[in-house]
């Protein structure tokens, strides 16, 4: 039985100590632990906070109004 990390007899105490030890891998560890639940939580959250979807298509054109164009008054650019 001691061929077993020390992880997986005292698994707190060994995160404890890998806070202290080896802080970078074992926050990078933390957070990237969370990652997975992001592909669940992440829609609905960004349903909730009013991003829409299907998004509405981006325009390649300007649109052109109908009609004629008003004349400009009120500037001195002759």
């Amino acid at each position: 039985m001691s061929a077993y990390p020390r992880f997986f007899k005292e698994p707190i105490r060994y995160m404890r100590w890998a806070a202290i030890e080896k802080p970078a891998i074992f926050w990078s560890l933390v957070i990237g632990s969370f990652g997975p639940a992001f592909f669940v939580i992440g829609p609905v959250t960004r349903r909730l906070a009013g991003d829409q979807y299907p998004r509405p298509p981006i325009p390649l054109t300007y649109p052109i109004p109908s009609g004629p164009r008003k004349q400009l008054s009120g500037y001195d650019d002759e």
